[in-house]
């Protein structure tokens, strides 16, 4: 995969979502499909998306018994997508089976398993005040990002300020996936810890997911465009 940038395609349905990567000349592009999109359209979004050369990041954060995460991995695998997430406050045994479900599914296909450590609209008193968890963002995702690496994550998603230092405890090989990446003139939205282009590579992201930036932008493809000459220019 050339382009380490995944848009967001944050569309009701299959016809808003075919429209707006051609109008926008944007087939073949990295593509995030999340839990509106999949939840309304099921596997035939990713097969659609994959006739046109689209990479695919599928965003479900699973969080179930590892069971039941387990058997659905095993059909993920199926769709032979890029990366596939769960989330990390699931546990270590519920990521282990995610990792195997992924390879008994299919063991010809190397999809990759994300785990989400802290969601990037969250900040500090949320995490403390509302789900009780003690301590600081980053000393939280660090822990969590270890023991998905040694119970099978090939990697985690988080915010763009916590990447190098998750490289630092886990290993340079250990996939860093930030969202909240923004272009510069745009508004925070909804995520707390936002970033640009430039200031994800030079602090150890490998991949991007960018939404708004784009799919709000008045000429999508331009700002497409300028995200990867951030990028690429750091």
């Amino acid at each position: 995969m050339n382009i380490p940038i995944f848009l967001a395609l944050d569309f009701p349905d299959l016809d808003r979502t075919n429209m707006f990567l051609e109008q926008n000349n944007l087939q073949g592009v990295p593509v995030k499909v999340g839990m509106e999109l999949f939840y309304r359209e099921g596997p035939k979004i990713i097969e659609k998306l994959k006739e046109k050369n689209h990479p695919i990041f599928l965003d479900l954060k699973l969080h179930d018994i590892p069971t039941t995460v387990n058997r659905a991995m095993q059909n993920i695998a199926k769709l032979e997508i890029e990366m596939v997430n769960v989330h990390a406050l699931g546990g270590s045994e519920m990521i282990l089976q995610a990792k195997e479900g992924l390879l008994k599914g299919n063991p010809n296909h190397d999809t990759k398993l994300l785990a989400v450590t802290i969601l990037t609209s969250m900040n500090k008193t949320i995490m403390n005040d509302q789900m009780l968890i003690p301590g600081d963002i980053q000393a939280n995702v660090m822990y969590y990002s270890q023991f998905a690496k040694q119970n099978g994550a090939d990697g985690v998603v988080c915010s763009v300020h916590e990447a190098a230092k998750v490289k630092e405890v886990c290993s340079q090989s250990f996939l860093t996936v930030t969202p909240g990446i923004r272009l510069s003139q745009s508004s925070k939205n909804d995520q707390k810890r936002i970033a640009t282009p430039s200031f994800a590579r030079k602090n150890a992201a490998d991949y991007l997911v960018v939404g708004r930036s784009i799919t709000k932008a008045d000429n999508p493809y331009e700002a497409y465009q300028q995200l990867k000459r951030e990028w690429e220019n750091e």
